[in-house]
């Protein structure tokens, strides 16, 4: 504001300087307050908070245990074999003080140690040799290639398991083409380029059409169902990274859109009828299913509203949603189904306190005459009348114990395709993040049914794939 705009203000009487001060004073306190935020208090990730970390930044409150082990804890530690590979002798030939020969007298006693390394690495070649034979009687020719086995198919080619590392290396754990290709020069000394290595990430991808069916038909038929969504980039474009998963199988999609259009396009939600756990993004609820809200954002919402704009009522309530998960949790430890009626009508009644008294703290702003909108909600506004219309959603893990508090299932799937943004920067084409986002769905749902990556994708190049049962995630929380 200029001078002469000030003047100006000034010069139309007292209400117009009251008006625009007090104008200026929420736009001050609305850009401290966005200043404020970080990863603690807000659903922005940790990597915006720069060098100053916000201390403390994890919301859980101290055990009173002690760093490290804990008492009774077993731990683990290198084991010796009682089949050892190799067994080197050193035996004692001379005294070491006198000089004598002793290479002919029997030791006493035997000191075990071991050493665990690995052996050389090499690439072995396998030599298939197909016979060909002329019948004397009818003058056929017969060759035993037409029956050689599928991985056989030319004169020179890769195993499955240089396939399987190729491809493990780069959808797993997130090496370049490059860089993937230097590992097989450096420790096996075998020449891929990172060509070669594309073209098998390729090959298997068009293997995971139905792995991918199965995971799919499992997540549209599971009760729970967790549910997220992340910005990355295609082509230096924005794009958005869709998870939907279970403790069993996990489902990753890329596409242009975030909301309604691109969850149909996915295809489980228009399907589902569990209860899908999501962070309350507005689209989730153009389906039918049931829902439940990720608590752990609406923690940091509280801190939000409690710390910067100091509203009572929001800590109260996350106090509140604290007790209630310390009573289910301490339920689900005595095998209990449900809380006790009683117990249930207490926090009910504590919680509509809480609302009532946020929403007399946040009363909806008012219509300003001669405008069509309505003047936009707070952000603490926002959050309790998000807490007053959203209860049964927010509170559904007091009432049905399957339904976790948080979506930090989802959220923990999603973390290494962060990762990977982080290294690529952008996919190169949208095919490219198909591919990766299909194969890591794979790869993720193998290992959380106790198969590794390398042993899944070899099984996937053998044309035996990794299959997850419908049955595994039946009645289970997620």
């Amino acid at each position: 504001m200029t001078a002469d705009e000030a003047r100006a203000i000034y010069a139309t009487g007292e209400e117009t300087v009251v008006d625009t001060l007090l104008k200026q004073d929420a736009r001050i306190r609305e850009l401290e307050a966005r200043a404020s935020t970080n990863s603690r208090n807000s659903s922005q990730p940790p990597s915006t908070d720069g060098f100053h970390k916000p201390a403390p930044k994890s919301l859980r409150t101290r055990s009173g245990r002690k760093p490290g082990g804990q008492k009774g804890h077993s731990g683990s530690t290198l084991a010796m074999t009682e089949s050892p590979d190799h067994v080197v002798h050193h035996p004692v030939d001379v005294c070491s003080c006198c000089g004598r020969d002793l290479s002919s007298q029997n030791a006493e006693g035997t000191e075990r140690r071991q050493v665990f390394d690995i052996p050389p690495l090499s690439i072995e070649v396998t030599e298939h040799r197909f016979e060909t034979k002329t019948c004397p009687a009818c003058l056929a020719v017969t060759t035993s290639a037409a029956a050689a086995p599928d991985e056989v198919r030319s004169p020179v080619q890769y195993g499955p398991r240089v396939q399987a590392l190729a491809v493990y290396l780069k959808a797993y754990q997130l090496l370049p083409f490059k860089r993937s290709a230097e590992f097989f020069s450096d420790l096996f000394g075998c020449s891929l380029s990172a060509a070669t290595v594309a073209n098998m990430v390729k090959a298997a991808h068009q293997l995971v059409s139905v792995p991918l069916a199965a995971i799919v038909d499992i997540l549209t038929n599971t009760n729970i169902g967790h549910f997220d969504e992340t910005g990355f980039y295609v082509m230096g474009k924005r794009h958005w990274l869709h998870v939907a998963s279970t403790k069993t199988v996990t489902l990753f999609a890329s596409h242009p859109k975030r909301g309604t259009e691109a969850m149909e396009a996915i295809a489980v939600l228009p399907k589902f009828k569990g209860c899908a756990v999501h962070d309350f993004w507005m689209s989730y609820f153009a389906f039918g299913c049931q829902h439940a809200m990720c608590n752990a954002h609406l923690l940091r919402e509280l801190t939000f509203v409690h710390e910067v704009l100091e509203q009572p009522w929001a800590k109260l309530m996350k106090e509140l949603l604290l007790d209630i998960k310390a009573a289910v949790d301490a339920a689900n430890l005595d095998k209990g189904t449900a809380l006790s009626d009683s117990e249930t009508r207490r926090f009910l009644r504590k919680y509509r306190a809480i609302v009532a008294l946020g929403l007399e703290t946040n009363p909806r702003p008012e219509a300003i005459p001669g405008k069509r909108k309505r003047p936009k909600d707070t952000k603490a506004g926002n959050l309790v009348r998000r807490f007053d219309l959203y209860r049964r959603e927010i509170l559904a893990f007091m009432h049905n114990f399957l339904v976790p508090f948080d979506n930090n299932l989802a959220e923990r799937d999603i973390r290494m395709m962060k990762v990977e943004q982080k290294i690529s920067g952008t996919f190169r084409s949208e095919h490219g993040a198909k591919s990766f986002c299909e194969l890591r769905s794979y790869i993720s749902t193998a290992r959380k049914n106790g198969v590794s990556a390398f042993d899944a994708l070899t099984r996937l190049i053998l044309g035996n794939p990794f299959m997850p049962s419908r049955c595994a995630t039946a009645g289970t929380n997620g």
